[in-house]
């Protein structure tokens, strides 16, 4: 009836649990392993969808980069308030005409907004983004009083 398979770390997994996504990911293939389809949908695929975002830093400025494949530049309204970053974004669904039956539907759309709280001040007038290929690219050059400093401290 059930059979059983040795369990194998995923890549990209660390420590001893996996990544809350990989739980999201495998419980859904559970549900459509078990339902055939998703039972709650009654056909609309409405899933949320939220870009992966990466915010690493150096010593002069802050980097944002965000998966966001399918959605047209002019459909993007990125902001900055303060010390907030603000991501906003529509991925439009497509409406065409199926003269076949559809077996799976697991690409997602539908708008999305993501804010972030960065670690200290940036120049505004001095950010750079870019989207190429799906991609978000942010540079957010620190301010002056934000970048590390080093100082000698003499022994006694």
């Amino acid at each position: 009836m059930f059979e059983l398979a040795p369990w194998k770390r995923k890549e990209g997994e660390t420590g001893s649990l996996p990544a809350p996504w990989v739980f999201r990911r495998e419980f859904d293939d559970l549900i459509q392993r078990f339902f055939g389809d998703e039972p709650f949908s009654l056909g609309i695929t409405s899933k949320t969808f939220s870009p992966a975002v990466n915010i690493s830093e150096n010593e002069n400025e802050i980097l944002v980069t965000a998966e966001i494949p399918g959605i047209e530049k002019n459909d993007l309204d990125i902001s900055l308030s303060g010390d907030v970053l603000t991501i906003k974004g529509e991925k439009k669904a497509e409406h065409e005409e199926k003269t076949e039956n559809m077996h799976r539907i697991e690409r997602s759309y539908g708008s999305f907004s993501r804010s972030f709280a960065l670690p200290c001040e940036v120049q505004e007038d001095k950010i750079n983004a870019s989207y190429k290929d799906g991609v978000l690219s942010l540079k957010l050059p620190k301010a002056e009083n934000c970048k590390a400093k080093s100082i000698k401290i003499p022994l006694q």
